[in-house]
């Protein structure tokens, strides 16, 4: 049981570094990592909280109009309004871009403001958040 308080961590930083809060999910795999745990295991974890974390940004996103102008709404217009742009642009493939520290969250909340389906939300940023951490577990690795 005690093997799983440090993946409930990973999960939840995972999770909040997808959303409004700052947060270093590379770090936390990267350690779990070098402590020994299943790469393959620590990969699906910060994923499936990456990507949840993601869907609460699309989430906003459907309701931006209420919630555009409170503080802690997550992505500033300006961003918000480039990443519409980058959206109207290239579509729903802009969401392979969903893993980028800077501008990935504001693309998330553009897709919920432009009304993307959720199971191709899911599909296209579930792909994005997995190919990072995979890309970061190799160079950890030395595989890259």
């Amino acid at each position: 049981m005690e093997d799983m308080i440090p993946l409930a961590g990973l999960f939840a930083v995972a999770f909040v570094a997808a959303t409004i809060l700052p947060a270093q999910s590379e770090a936390a795999l990267v350690g779990l990592q070098l402590a020994g745990y299943p790469v393959v295991l620590l990969i699906v974890v910060a994923t499936l909280g990456n990507t949840l974390g993601a869907v609460v940004n699309w989430a906003l996103g459907r309701g931006v109009e209420r919630f555009r102008d409170r503080r802690w709404f997550p992505v500033s217009a300006a961003a918000l309004d480039r990443a519409s742009g980058w959206y109207s642009r290239w579509g729903r493939w802009s969401l392979l871009l969903s893993w980028a520290p800077v501008g990935g969250d504001a693309l998330t909340v553009a897709a919920g403001v432009l009304r993307e389906p959720l199971w191709s939300f899911l599909l296209l940023v579930t792909i994005a958040k997995a190919g990072r951490y995979c890309a970061l577990a190799a160079i950890t690795l030395g595989l890259l």
